[in-house]
């Protein structure tokens, strides 16, 4: 009887993992966070650095959810990207793209292009676009409706050769790209009417570089190409959205321990405890108003127009950055608020123009939480975690900076992944609205598409597991399922 009662238990173990994987919705579409270089440490004046030339890239310019489960590392002495894997054509084929939210347009490095990395430092295959190798390819002419919706924005060009709706992208770093504009098949998962539909496909358009200069060229961190997420039509969330195959909102959940992993969907992630504030309307980047700053309950004496939206200031909302920027007027009020609400039980110290604090005990402990507060009454609450870094140790004390930087001369705050990772955040372009809360991004979420149809939810969408075979998990599962159910059938029958 103590044998059959174990039975049991087993076959009944594995049958709720088997039910928690199969709620879980899995997909294909892999994102990765993380570069394996030689060297992992970085000093923060090579992080800020890093993110100078990543702001520089920042252009001014009835359907289900599309699932991307996400792996990778959170870790700001790593140096990492966001990225990936789609695959594009007939037959399909596949493409490492770095994820953006500060550019509208996924563009791929093409076959004959003059500078495009023929490796890469994170360890994967590169791949080029060849549009004659796809029977679905087909150019954009100038006269294409989606080539004028580029010239609006002026994300596009055209010129007599050809008759081809081409673009040149120049960033601020020095680096940028160039070529024309083709449209394909994207291949992906959705989860539709809670079920799964396996590989779909819509036509898309995107780039295809002929030209890469500065740092695209640069192998250490290549990838195929570049996966704009903003909000203007070109971007695959706009396409997608406008096809009605997908709602007009995504939603991204950043594990920042070191597991890593997290999730990303096209959907609204839902939870009871979100908050929400409006984007402030008519900029190219996802800009917030932000109001004020409190540093253990104090708002800091900061005139509130240093984080007025213009040509030149705002606050913005950035995954592609790694730390996190305040206006150059707001960082020294921040910082010296922060050394002294701790002056008394830590020892500041400069460590290469940082502001860091010698730390005997949990941070938890000793700092403030810190608030950002918003329009609508919508505050982001940072806890120590969320806003400092550590360096490195001195002695048996631990050096812990603040991650927040300046930068010179500029006013412009940059909400990166130091803060924005251990949340949920929903950009719903629909409602133009950018909302967030705290969560384990290693839990799957319940998902929604609001789409014309109405309100259809999705529960337990997002990753499952951290190691990218989510599907081949659920095939083995089932298959060790079945003999199990039959030695459960003779034991009780």
């Amino acid at each position: 009887m103590a044998a059959v009662f174990a039975a049991w238990i087993m076959v009944t173990v594995l049958v709720m993992e088997a039910a928690i994987v199969m709620g879980g919705f899995q997909r294909t579409l892999k994102l990765d966070r993380r570069i394996p270089l030689v060297s992992h440490e970085l000093e923060l004046s090579r992080l800020r650095e890093r993110d100078r030339l990543r702001h520089g890239r920042l252009l001014q310019s009835s359907g289900g959810v599309v699932d991307f489960p996400v792996q990778g590392t959170y870790d700001p002495f790593l140096v990492g990207l966001y990225y990936t894997k789609l695959q594009l054509g007939s037959p399909p084929k596949e493409y490492y793209v770095q994820i953006d939210t500060g550019s509208d347009v996924l563009w791929i490095g093409c076959n004959s292009c003059n500078g495009c990395p023929e490796s890469s430092g994170l360890r994967i295959e590169l791949n080029s676009y060849d549009p004659g190798s796809s029977s679905t390819s087909s150019f954009i002419s100038c006269s294409d409706p989606r080539c004028n919706a580029g010239l609006e924005s002026l994300d596009s060009g055209c010129s007599g050769q050809g008759n081809q709706c081409s673009y040149t992208f120049q960033y601020g770093d020095g680096s940028g790209t160039s070529g024309y504009y083709v449209a394909d098949l994207l291949y992906f998962d959705t989860i539709l009417e809670g079920s799964t539909t396996a590989n779909s496909t819509a036509p898309i358009m995107f780039g295809c570089s002929m030209l890469q200069t500065g740092d695209l060229t640069k192998s250490e961190r290549a990838v195929d190409g570049i996966f704009g997420l903003g909000q203007q039509s070109l971007s695959v969330i706009s396409q997608l959205s406008s096809q009605g195959i997908a709602p007009k909102v995504f939603s991204h959940c950043l594990k920042g321990n070191n597991g890593g992993g997290g999730i990303l969907v096209f959907g609204e992630i839902l939870e009871p405890n979100m908050v929400y504030t409006p984007l402030v309307p008519s900029q190219p980047h996802y800009n917030l108003d932000l109001r004020s700053i409190s540093v253990g309950g104090q708002v800091l004496p900061i005139d509130p127009s240093v984080f007025s939206t213009s040509t030149s200031r705002g606050t913005i909302v950035d995954s592609g950055t790694t730390l996190a920027y305040l206006a150059d007027e707001a960082y020294d009020a921040f910082a010296d608020a922060i050394t002294k609400t701790v002056s008394q039980t830590v020892r500041p110290v400069l460590s290469k123009g940082n502001q860091c604090y010698l730390i005997t005990s949990s941070v938890a402990d000793i700092f403030p939480q810190v608030s950002l507060n918003f329009a609508g009454g919508a505050s982001l609450i940072l806890n120590p975690p969320d806003y400092l870094v550590q360096e490195n140790s001195i002695g048996g004390a631990a050096v812990w900076c603040i991650g927040f930087q300046k930068i010179p001369g500029q006013g412009i705050t940059i909400l990166g992944d130091l803060v924005l990772k251990d949340k949920i955040i929903v950009y719903d372009l629909a409602n133009q609205r950018i909302g967030w809360t705290d969560y384990d991004c290693s839990m799957s979420v319940n998902v929604s598409a609001n789409l014309n149809s109405g309100r259809t939810e999705f529960v337990n969408a997002g990753q499952m597991s951290n190691d990218g075979s989510s599907r081949e998990h659920l095939r083995s599962m089932i298959a060790l399922l079945i003999p199990l159910f039959v030695l459960n059938a003779l034991l009780f029958s």
